[in-house]
């Protein structure tokens, strides 16, 4: 390793220590981090900003702007207790209605537009019911990425490797979605052991939850309906931002904008309510991991990957399986894929079979989000949210739950891939 490699991947490791032990908020760490990369000169200012993912960012700051134009209208309090009083207030299974309409959303949106969406639900119905939320962001967590998977607009990773292969919407809900499916069932069938029987509550709290009129929570009619409206419009757009040749910050920050002025917001108001603590993390962050792509590191593990695989299929699937959701966990996904890409088209211009490689991939990347709280940027979203209401997600916490769904959910996807594509 050169002086260069060893100073990255110091860095690296201490801002993951800061980030683990929460001795300082993960922003800071992060940022940190990013002005230790860029004193030591590891990573030249201008070569820096090339690893933000700027596209990501905005379509973080542009559906924050988008849910808080559209929250003073009431819509998510409406979705919230309509959707508890169809299950009776039944706190169990209020959470597997949240669990499936947080994938179901993930597939058709993204997953950090879901969350954005579903979190100020979650945190209403369980302020009623006098419940910790906590356990709910956890599965929703979970939940968006499993269902982000499913498609090619869901996750990045996905929406990455479509563009470099070809491979169509279709595609990519034809093979990775009938694994989601099972990996969703088992998922939903663990969180049953897990809290299932710590979610009672009293007969009074679920009356309450049964008495509220949901047509009451509408606080601006007009409001609700744009609302309504564009969030058609939107998921519209999402799913036609290929043929529209719109990046998907574009299509989120101009939504904010048209519903910012349709719903007459205050401006001020509305940008005070983004995640800006959540927006520095991501842009260290950035910078910190692509330090370790700027030395190479990061292509040098790739390359061994594929050099200790060659010639042989199923441990290939299974090492570009494993490799890509522990890696993902860690890391940020994105600069993986970015890697990874290259070097998969190069094996296939070589005659090689990179078809299994490329699902493999997917899979690996997009469900290995769900191994650590910032495995994915759902994740931090959604625990942005929860500690901003009062109730802290810790790393440890998120840690204890997502990393052995995360492996159970790797478990059963190498299973499907090598019946499917190495028998």
């Amino acid at each position: 390793m050169t002086p260069l490699q060893i100073a990255a991947l110091a860095i690296f490791i201490a801002v993951m220590i800061l980030i683990v032990s929460e001795k300082v908020h993960r922003t800071l760490a992060a940022l940190l981090g990013a002005a230790l990369v860029l004193a030591s000169g590891i990573v030249p200012f201008e070569a820096s900003l090339e690893h933000i993912d700027f596209n990501t960012l905005g379509v973080l700051v542009g559906m924050m702007l988008f849910v808080a134009a559209i929250k003073p209208s009431g819509l998510f309090e409406y979705v919230a207790i309509r959707a508890a009083k169809l299950v009776k207030g039944d706190p169990w299974r209020i959470m597997v209605a949240l669990v499936i309409i947080t994938a179901l959303l993930s597939a058709l949106l993204d997953n950090v537009t879901t969350v954005l969406l579903i979190g100020p639900m979650t945190f209403m119905i369980c302020r009623e019911l006098k419940l910790d939320p906590v356990p709910f962001f956890i599965t929703q967590i979970l939940a968006s990425n499993i269902g982000g998977t499913a498609t090619l607009i869901g996750d990045p990773p996905n929406i990455m490797i479509g563009s470099a292969t070809g491979l169509s919407f279709v595609d990519f809900l034809a093979i990775d979605g009938p694994i989601v499916l099972v990996v969703l069932a088992v998922t939903i069938l663990c969180f049953r052991f897990i809290y299932g029987r710590k979610l009672a509550v009293g007969d009074e709290y679920r009356a309450a939850i049964m008495a509220l009129d949901e047509k009451e929570a509408v606080a601006d009619r007009a409001l609700f309906i744009k609302g309504i409206v564009m969030i058609c419009l939107l998921t519209v757009a999402f799913a036609l931002h290929g043929v529209l040749h719109l990046e998907s910050s574009v299509i989120a920050l101009c939504a904010a904008a048209v519903m910012m002025l349709i719903g007459k917001q205050n401006v001020e108001k509305t940008v005070e309510s983004v995640e800006w603590a959540t927006i520095g993390f991501f842009g260290g962050l950035f910078i910190v991991v692509g330090a370790l792509v700027e030395t190479g590191l990061v292509e040098q593990v790739a390359l061994f990957l594929v050099d200790a695989t060659l010639g042989q299929e199923v441990l290939a699937i299974l090492v570009v399986l494993v490799a890509s959701a522990v890696i993902s966990a860690i890391l940020d996904n994105i600069p993986f894929v970015a890697t990874m890409i290259p070097v998969l088209l190069t094996m296939q211009a070589n005659g090689v079979d990179t078809e299994p490689l490329w699902w493999a991939l997917s899979l690996g990347a997009c469900l290995g989000g769900n191994g650590t709280l910032i495995g994915a940027s759902a994740n931090v979203v959604l625990s942005g949210i929860s500690t901003r209401e009062g109730y802290p997600l810790t790393f440890i916490d998120f840690l204890k739950i997502g990393a052995p769904l995360m492996l159970l959910s790797i478990l059963l996807s190498g299973v499907y891939l090598v019946l499917r594509f190495g028998v």
